[in-house]
C-alpha cells in the first residue's frame, strides 16, 4: 500500500538509495516524491555518480519542481545547502505531509517550521511495516557496504530494534 500525499525529498534519501538500487523503495512507501531542483541537480550533476544520475533520470514518479519563495530559499541558504534549503522550502509551498531529511542540521532547521520529517532509517523502518522488504537489516548494509553511509554502532541497533529485528 502506497501513501499519496505530498512527499518532499533532499538529495541524501534518492541518491544513496539510488547508489544501491533500492530507489523504487521510495515508490512503493510513498507513490510519488517530489524534488526541488536544487535536489535534482545535485542528484544528477557529474560528481554524483553517472549511475546514480541515469538511475534517478528515468523515474517518472519522482516529480521536479521549482521553489516560489526565492527569499525562504535564501534565508535558509545562510544556514544549510541549496538542496537542504530548497527542499524545506517547497514542504513549506507544497504543505508537504512528509520531508525526506537525513542530515541532523536540516533536521535542527525543520524544527523551526513544524515540518513532519523522515529520515532514510524511518523510511526502512516503514518500509517494513508495510511489507514492502523483508528485513531492514539488509537495506542498511548495503548502504553501508555500497555507498558507504555511515550510521553509528548505536543508532544501527537502535533501528534494527524498532523494526524487530534484534
Amino acid at each position: 500500500m502506497t501513501c499519496n500525499r505530498i512527499v518532499v525529498s533532499n538529495t541524501s534519501p534518492v541518491s544513496n538509495l539510488a547508489a544501491v538500487d533500492w530507489l523504487d523503495l521510495l515508490r512503493e512507501v510513498f507513490g510519488r516524491v517530489i524534488v526541488p531542483q536544487a535536489v535534482f541537480v545535485e542528484c544528477t550533476a557529474a560528481g554524483a555518480g553517472q549511475l546514480v544520475a541515469d538511475r534517478i533520470r528515468v523515474q517518472a514518479w519522482i516529480e521536479t519542481r521549482d521553489v516560489a519563495d526565492r527569499a525562504l530559499v535564501t534565508q535558509l541558504r545562510r544556514e544549510l545547502d541549496a538542496g537542504e534549503a530548497e527542499a524545506i522550502a517547497l514542504a513549506i509551498e507544497l504543505k508537504a505531509d512528509r520531508l525526506l531529511l537525513h542530515e541532523w542540521l536540516g533536521r535542527a532547521v525543520t524544527a523551526r517550521f513544524s515540518l513532519p520529517v523522515i529520515g532514510l532509517l524511518g523510511v526502512f523502518v516503514l518500509a517494513k511495516q508495510r511489507g514492502h522488504i523483508p528485513a531492514v537489516k539488509l537495506v542498511l548494509d548495503d548502504l553501508i557496504g555500497v555507498a558507504h553511509f555511515w550510521i553509528g554502532a548505536d543508532l544501527y541497533a537502535h533501528v534494527l530494534h524498532t523494526a524487530g529485528e534484534a
